[in-house]
């Protein structure tokens, strides 16, 4: 199912009326169409802002959240971004519009391998997909200027926070249940890190180890 210009300007007002006001943000979600990232059942529900299951008892997150995420993480042309928890792929690839270079890190390798394929579609060569342990991060290829967490920590992870350069920024999901959660926008700063509460959301868990398919 592809996205139709009626689909594609409805898609659109959603974000702007939820907080997604970012010119380069919007314009990188204009060019990656959701529909690529949804299978089977839900794939008719893919411009609604909502979000889907996936494969591996995961979810894709709801467009609005992930323009907000991107938003915030401000992310520069010649930056480099890790994302943590690359579920459908969908993220890694708006990200990948913005960024020098995207690495995007899963515990479940099924996803790191449907997601490279759809990545593959798209023609999005600044991608790299691995399937690891994310809460550790990805020592080798840090420091990075912009750190992603597509999953509920109950603090920023400190592997993370390590890998992340000064002045740089990292958006994630926090709380102690999947019920009480508040997306949080970190920046690193030489005297220290600086914390700004965006909203209340809802994230699968950060889980270490590797995921069972």
């Amino acid at each position: 199912m592809a996205m139709d210009a009626e689909d594609q300007m409805q898609f659109l007002y959603t974000l702007r009326s939820k907080g997604v006001t970012d010119a380069r943000t919007l314009s990188a979600m204009e060019k990656v169409d959701r529909g690529m990232f949804i299978q089977g059942l839900f794939a008719e529900r893919a411009y609604e802002d909502m979000p889907l299951p996936i494969s591996c008892g995961q979810t894709i997150s709801q467009p609005s959240v992930v323009g907000l995420m991107t938003q915030a993480l401000n992310v520069q042309p010649r930056d480099k971004v890790l994302e943590v928890g690359t579920g459908s792929g969908y993220q890694a690839a708006v990200l990948s519009y913005l960024a020098r270079r995207v690495y995007t890190v899963d515990r479940y390798a099924r996803l790191v391998r449907e997601a490279q394929v759809r990545f593959n579609q798209l023609d999005l060569a600044n991608i790299t997909a691995m399937a690891i342990d994310g809460s550790f991060g990805l020592p080798d290829q840090a420091p990075f200027d912009r750190i992603l967490l597509t999953a509920a920590a109950e603090d920023p992870p400190g592997p993370l926070l390590a890998q992340l350069k000064t002045g740089g920024i990292m958006v994630l999901p926090v709380g102690q249940s999947d019920t009480v959660q508040s997306l949080i926008k970190v920046t690193k700063l030489e005297s220290g890190l600086e914390y700004e509460e965006l909203r209340s959301v809802r994230f699968v868990p950060l889980v270490e180890g590797m995921g069972q398919e």
